[in-house]
């Protein structure tokens, strides 16, 4: 799908024409130009030979999750994924989040992360990720449900990236198109603080900001994730109180339960120590396996998270989608084992 010269083509049209075809494209989830009646025949033909709107997939789907692999012009892949929230034995889902890359691979490596072990391709321009939303829209369309949040979660380091993803929420905020509100935003990041959280807290966009922390204390945090060694906790936490007292938003940390690697009741209660602020809310996840480690325990991760619980943390555990399909926190990294669904 070519969203780049979309505008471009149309702005020697009148200024109506603009505003019919982004409603057909966004709105209506047309998934060829000449589905848009509103226009001309002749600008139709000429939309879709300058501007197509196909995207090339495939899919995989479990019971609330749908895995797409997705082909880009250049001929590489991405993964994106939609989380069918509340789906379970109905129809119809409560909530349909889609959790969206933002690079081709990861440039990160931390241990844990099967992107990561792809390395680095490219970042993904801003109608890449408008794709991967609109994707899952015209999916949903079928089933006569939308798309209720979009999570910057999948492969990459969003801050990484910033200018084509902050761009991609401008294009799926804008009233005039796909309309999604700025708080259904979430944007998920190691810590870069510069460039990233401090720049995030300038902009005039309610977006939810999530931290992968995963660790309590500097020494364990940089053997899982490399990124500890520029970006250290204390770095990290600062540039997040900063973040907080700007924009007074709460900030929710991501903590990956690995077994024996950072389960332990001392580390719930190392990290207890870190969180115990107002606008903190930590988020257990069960670590989804890609390589070495292994996940925690269910009754592991109780008591972990009743340590916190003790200490006065908010503290949530999150759902597991998506393992099934290779889906999951963690799991993303392109190949052709996926089949057509």
């Amino acid at each position: 799908m070519d969203l780049e010269g979309f505008e471009n083509l149309l702005a020697q049209e009148p200024k109506y024409r603009l505003v019919q075809a982004k409603k057909a494209l966004f709105q209506d989830l047309i998934e060829n130009w000449n589905q848009a009646v509103a226009l001309p025949l002749s600008l139709r033909e000429r939309l879709d030979k300058e501007c197509p709107l196909e995207i090339t997939a495939k899919t995989f789907v479990a019971q609330d999750t749908v895995k797409a692999l997705l082909t880009l012009e250049d001929g590489l892949k991405i993964e994106t994924v939609l989380m069918r929230h509340g789906s379970t034995g109905s129809p119809q889902a409560t909530r349909n989040t889609v959790c969206v890359s933002s690079q081709v691979g990861c440039p990160l490596g931390c241990s844990f992360c099967a992107t990561g072990r792809m390395g680095f391709k490219r970042n993904l321009g801003s109608p890449e990720i408008v794709a991967q939303v609109l994707f899952f829209a015209r999916y949903l369309k079928k089933l006569k449900e939308k798309v209720t949040n979009i999570v910057f979660m999948g492969m990459g380091e969003p801050f990484l990236n910033y200018q084509n993803v902050i761009g991609a929420i401008r294009t799926l905020n804008d009233p005039t198109g796909f309309h999604s509100g700025a708080r259904h935003f979430s944007i998920s990041t190691v810590g870069i603080a510069e460039g990233g959280i401090a720049e995030l807290a300038k902009e005039k966009l309610q977006i939810n900001l999530a931290v992968s922390l995963h660790a309590p204390n500097d020494e364990l945090r940089s053997q899982i994730m490399k990124i500890n060694e520029k970006y250290s906790i204390r770095r990290v936490l600062d540039a997040v109180d900063d973040y907080i007292k700007k924009t007074k938003r709460r900030v929710m940390f991501e903590y990956i339960m690995i077994k024996d690697v950072n389960d332990s009741a001392k580390e719930a209660e190392e990290l207890a120590k870190l969180m115990k602020k107002p606008l903190y809310f930590v988020n257990l996840i069960s670590y989804n396996q890609t390589g070495i480690f292994k996940p925690s325990s269910p009754a592991k991760i109780k008591r972990f998270k009743e340590i916190l619980e003790q200490a006065g943390v908010a503290v949530t555990q999150r759902y597991r989608f998506g393992r099934e399909v290779e889906g999951a926190c963690g799991q993303l990294a392109t190949g052709d084992k996926i089949d057509t669904a």
